[in-house]
């Protein structure tokens, strides 16, 4: 497979299953979150479109975990990015976050995880950088050591199907 191959099939799996946490946002802002339901989403916060306020910039200036429980509001999906407001230190902020921010969604109470590799428009030049597009993508329930510092660890699990056979060597 070329740098140029239109048949980036990597690029289309990430992409479908960013989908995937597309469409649970979604139910989760029409249905409301069922019982027993919680999400993590982890997201680059310096990555172009993140919108937060200034001092959740300055405490999380890389990466955070948002958690999706029993406090948020205004929950709206759109087809790039969703938008929320989370309770920080009794304080509500409101938040914008890219899907391509994303670095990890996960659904503690099924023990499902998707992890993937934020991604930007650098992306399209990335000739000599093919290789790490992939490199932290995991799909399956449960089993990623470390989804982030504030962010409880999953269930040790078996069950990850990693894509390292779609990768150039």
């Amino acid at each position: 497979m070329t740098h140029d191959d239109p048949l980036r099939y990597e690029r289309l799996i990430e992409d479908a299953l960013r989908g995937v946490v597309r469409s649970a946002l979604r139910i989760v802002a029409e249905q409301g979150l069922p019982d027993g339901h919680h999400l993590h989403i982890s997201f680059r916060t310096d990555f172009p479109g993140v919108e937060m306020a200034a001092p959740l910039r300055l405490q999380y200036p890389e990466e955070m975990t948002i958690v999706l429980q029993h406090m948020f509001w205004d929950l709206e999906v759109e087809e790039e990015f969703f938008s929320i407001a989370l309770a920080f230190n009794t304080v509500r902020q409101h938040l914008i976050v890219p899907f391509a921010a994303i670095t990890v969604f996960q659904d503690q109470s099924v023990g499902f995880v998707l992890q993937f590799q934020a991604r930007g428009d650098e992306d399209e030049n990335e000739d000599e950088n093919e290789d790490e597009t992939m490199e932290d993508l995991e799909i399956g329930p449960a089993g990623i050591e470390d989804v982030a510092a504030d962010a409880a660890k999953p269930s040790d699990g078996d069950n990850i199907v990693t894509l390292d056979k779609f990768r150039k060597k």
